[in-house]
């Protein structure tokens, strides 16, 4: 299908001290248990793209190459005044062009879902989100957690070397 990644990641990048754990999440625990454990290529924005590249033709190349859409929700996306250029391309992607499928993360409680915008609303209501509980920090390196296999449910099948 031309496609590269399994899935790209988008997630907030402003650094702050609740930012920490999904920087953590997103360098170590996601390609330590996606890629490590089973078997899918992620395209992470800081480690897959590279200094120097534009970074706005390269998000939007990895997009296109990628077969899933991860955005992990926190206050601090929500929050944000500037909309992020990934996730502004990849709800236009995954809603307009019907490109990728979108899975939504829930890293934090985000309570009512009003100040989100309408795209991000809409396909919570189409499919929910996946909710990351404190409780799997004890143990965020277990593929077999109710977590991790509702992930693994919404990624392409992964393609066995044979």
């Amino acid at each position: 299908d031309g496609k590269i990644y399994d899935a790209y990641v988008i997630y907030p990048k402003n650094h702050t001290s609740e930012a920490n754990f999904v920087e953590y999440f997103v360098y170590q625990i996601m390609p330590d248990i996606l890629e490590n454990k089973c078997g899918y290529t992620l395209c992470i924005y800081g480690r897959d793209i590279y200094p120097g590249e534009d970074a706005a033709s390269a998000i939007e190349k990895r997009m296109q190459k990628s077969r899933r859409l991860i955005i992990l929700l926190t206050h601090q996306l929500i929050n944000s005044k500037e909309d992020a250029y990934d996730q502004h391309i990849a709800l236009y992607n995954a809603l307009i062009k019907n490109d990728a499928k979108v899975i939504l993360l829930e890293m934090e409680t985000i309570g009512t879902y009003g100040k989100l915008q309408e795209s991000l609303r809409f396909i919570i209501k189409q499919q929910g989100t996946i909710k990351w509980k404190e409780e799997h920090t004890v143990h965020p390196q277990s593929p077999n957690s109710k977590f991790w296999k509702q992930v693994r449910y919404h990624m392409p099948l992964t393609r066995r070397p044979s």
